[in-house]
């Protein structure tokens, strides 16, 4: 299944680059940990990175019930228009020519109308999702938000509706004049790695490393 591409959601540039898959589109989603918000506020444009979760065909953000975008999005009809953005760096591309260098990376941009979640169910089930985002597992072994909590809190939600993704992938893309040309050239891979986990220092010690986090 894909996305229907938009006016919005098709580059200008590399169109070849762009992808509307849905299975590609959550895979970069659930991968990453931090998103970019865009909204305008005073008629300047804000970019806020957060964490988020995934459930469905929905995406949650949230953050103090008095921060900015989220009393904008609780009082704004039909809500807040915002692009939402998600990177992964795969690895730098150097070519021969200065021109030429690049990375090799997967991309989300989803636009639409931001929701503040009102519904205390749904707001649970969201918080449970940032969770879990982050490290599987961890809401069920954690003490849930309280009254006080939850009201401190608000959360937005974004459907995936105006989606793309896209990649670039492979080597270097240097001139046909420039191939002979005594530099090096190549890709440098990054990849994301654990350490090995550290407990707090008021930890009881006979509390064992869940395996959740140890199969990270």
């Amino acid at each position: 299944m894909t996305y229907r591409p938009t006016d919005r959601t098709v580059p200008t540039r590399s169109r070849d680059r762009a992808s509307y898959d849905r299975e590609l589109v959550h895979a970069i989603l659930d991968e990453a940990y931090v998103c970019h918000l865009g909204f305008v506020r005073d008629g300047a444009p804000v970019v806020l990175p957060t964490l988020y979760g995934r459930v469905g065909e929905r995406l949650y953000v949230h953050g103090s019930s008095g921060s900015r975008p989220l009393r904008m999005a609780g009082q704004a009809d039909p809500g807040l228009a915002v692009c939402l953005t998600v990177t992964h760096v795969d690895g730098l591309v150097l070519a021969r020519s200065a021109f030429h260098h690049s990375i090799n990376y997967r991309s989300v941009v989803v636009h639409g109308i931001a929701h503040q979640v009102t519904d205390p169910d749904e707001k649970r089930t969201a918080l449970d999702a940032l969770v879990d985002h982050v490290v599987p597992g961890r809401s069920a072994d954690s003490r849930p938000a309280n009254t006080k909590e939850l009201a401190a809190t608000a959360v937005l939600r974004l459907d995936l509706d105006e989606v793309s993704a896209k990649l670039r992938t492979g080597g270097p893309n240097d001139d046909p004049e420039d191939l002979t040309l005594p530099h090096w050239t190549g890709v440098v891979p990054l990849r994301t790695t654990y350490g090995t986990p550290i407990p707090a220092s008021d930890l009881d010690p006979s509390i064992p490393v869940p395996d959740y986090v140890t199969a990270l």
